[in-house]
């Protein structure tokens, strides 16, 4: 839950192929890095998108909040009215928002409206989302003529009224770079204007959000760009916040920048353990390890916060990662090779999503989509019989001289005692026909 990305991206009319009518062709890699927002959007499945547009109601001293609980909008402007947007507000989130504004005695709300429309600075965007996703409502802002660090501190009241209310939101930031980048194109050339952008990318590039505050004023009149004020409201959502920042692409094409970032926050494990929905502690360890060790090729130490028995006891554990419900890695230890329990799930986190000889190592963009369950072993036993399992609820140790295969208990698709000795067989390349001594064991799955 909370605000779960956020997207830097541009708003050109022409990139719709209705009103471009083949001219988009020639800003490729902005088309492509729409196409990759879409679908990360997509993939999270937000219930709220909360966009800033500067084509939405500004004001000089006062922030606006689109109201009411629908709009719409079209691009005749552009020759192309038969294309239409249609959204519904979240209402809830908007009310919240203006509400802590209110206490906070912050200049926002949903006052002064003058037209209910749908901007382009709103619809070029959705126009790409909706090709890909479609299921969420919108919180729709305008931006002001105060300061870059008041649209920041409006940044830090949308994410503190996102946290109360426990939605999913991503924040789309709606703008585009210098409008003056070329004499060609419809603002002339000014030097200043590949100067913004540049240092706009750059700050991208290296990841520090808060420099966008640093910013001079008369450089961003000078390049007469329309989104940077979008860009330091999202940054202030994000602000106090690890992130990760992606930088995708730049083209001044036609003479206007259009600039695309990905930011995503990095989450400590306590954050990680909260925001789950069991809040479970060893799912939360092993999230919290595969997504250090993808994202920054580290070992991560084990968290303080963990609770002891995960730090007193020792045990054979089994990590398990699912992608849009297939399976994506699993590798575990049958007995501790590890001082304790929460050693055990790092070790086998990292082979789980890097070193299952099955797939290929799990890729930063994937860390998102992944379901992760962890399996605690308990004591394996030998058998004499098959008659002695239960494949909902032991897991199955099948050995033939020095071949040896594994299955776990109550998985999806294994019903009968034959299925689970044989899948076990084949793991361990052992044929149908040999014999196996046999062991089971119970364990205590987090999911």
């Amino acid at each position: 839950m909370g605000i779960l990305a956020g997207y830097i991206v541009p708003h050109p009319p022409l990139a719709v192929h209705e009103v471009g009518r083949g001219d988009e062709d020639a800003i490729k890699d902005t088309l492509d890095s729409y196409r990759k927002v879409a679908e990360d959007i997509a993939k999270l499945k937000p219930d709220t998108i909360v966009i800033t547009s500067p084509h939405t109601e500004m004001y000089g001293d006062y922030f606006h909040i689109s109201p009411g609980t629908a709009a719409k909008g079209d691009f005749g402007a552009f020759r192309a009215p038969q294309v239409t947007i249609d959204v519904r507000y979240d209402s809830e989130l908007a009310s919240e928002i203006e509400h802590r504004c209110y206490l906070q005695g912050f200049p926002a709300g949903g006052q002064g409206e003058r037209s209910g429309e749908l901007d382009h600075g709103v619809m070029v965007p959705l126009y790409f989302i909706n090709q890909c996703y479609t299921d969420y409502k919108l919180v729709r802002i305008g931006l002001s003529g105060l300061s870059l660090e008041a649209h920041g501190n409006f940044g830090q009241i949308i994410r503190a009224a996102v946290d109360s209310l426990d939605r999913r939101v991503v924040f789309v930031a709606s703008g585009d770079l210098s409008h003056c980048q070329k004499k060609d194109g419809p603002y002339g050339y000014k030097p200043e204007g590949p100067k913004y952008d540049k240092l706009l990318m750059k700050t991208l590039k290296e990841g520090d959000l808060s420099r966008l505050f640093d910013f001079d004023r008369e450089l961003l009149d000078a390049a007469q760009e329309c989104g940077h004020r979008s860009f330091c409201i999202m940054a202030g959502a994000f602000s106090d916040q690890e992130t990760e920042v992606t930088a995708l692409s730049h083209e001044a094409t036609y003479g206007v920048g259009y600039g695309f970032g990905i930011i995503r926050p990095v989450k400590t494990f306590e954050e990680i353990r909260q925001q789950s929905e069991s809040k479970d502690p060893y799912v939360a360890l092993a999230r919290y390890t595969i997504e250090k060790h993808i994202r920054e090729k580290t070992i991560p130490e084990v968290p303080e916060s963990v609770p002891e028995e995960m730090k007193e006891r020792s045990a054979g554990t089994f990590v398990s990662i699912h992608e849009n419900g297939m399976l994506r890695g699993c590798i575990g230890t049958i007995s501790a090779c590890c001082d304790n329990i929460a050693e055990e799930i790092i070790c086998n986190a990292i082979s789980a999503s890097t070193k299952d000889p099955r797939f290929i190592a799990i890729e930063e963009e994937e860390l998102p989509y992944l379901d992760i369950s962890v399996d605690v072993l308990g004591e394996t036993e030998s058998i004499s019989s098959e008659d002695e399992l239960d494949p909902k609820r032991y897991g199955v140790i099948v050995t033939n001289g020095g071949r040896r295969g594994l299955l776990l208990p109550n998985l999806d698709g294994v019903d009968t005692v034959a299925e689970q000795i044989n899948i076990a067989k084949q793991k361990a390349g052992i044929r149908p026909a040999e014999k196996v001594a046999l062991q089971r064991f119970e364990v205590v799955r987090h999911e």
